[in-house]
């Protein structure tokens, strides 16, 4: 199943959520949306910096990974990035494909 690392902002309104509910009810919150669609929820952290949440999902496509974002960004209580994930394994077979390209200006 792919993978997708999900980064989240908070608006006010959501730090206001995780100060009344707590950190463990927005994980699983998370966890019930990723199985909903299919998935499972592999790791969540919240972190200091440009991210409040750093979460990563086995989702069973691009379509659900896209109604993760979809239904959090509507939400209004954060917006999220999603970033698909690739294995070692999947980038050793990425480079053994052969890709016809011309580089710009070439002719």
């Amino acid at each position: 199943m792919p993978n997708y690392l999900i980064q989240s902002t908070y608006t006010r309104e959501g730090a206001e959520g995780i100060r009344s509910k707590g950190g463990v009810a927005r994980r699983d919150a998370i966890n019930d949306m990723a199985r909903s669609l299919g998935g499972e929820l592999e790791a969540y952290y919240f972190s200091f910096g440009e991210y409040d949440v750093l979460a990563i999902l086995d989702l069973p496509d691009d379509e659900a990974a896209a109604a993760v974002a979809l239904v959090v960004d509507a939400a209004g209580g954060a917006t999220a990035r999603t970033t698909v994930l690739l294995t070692p394994e999947q980038i050793d077979r990425a480079s053994k494909r052969s890709a016809k390209y011309r580089p710009p200006r070439s002719q």
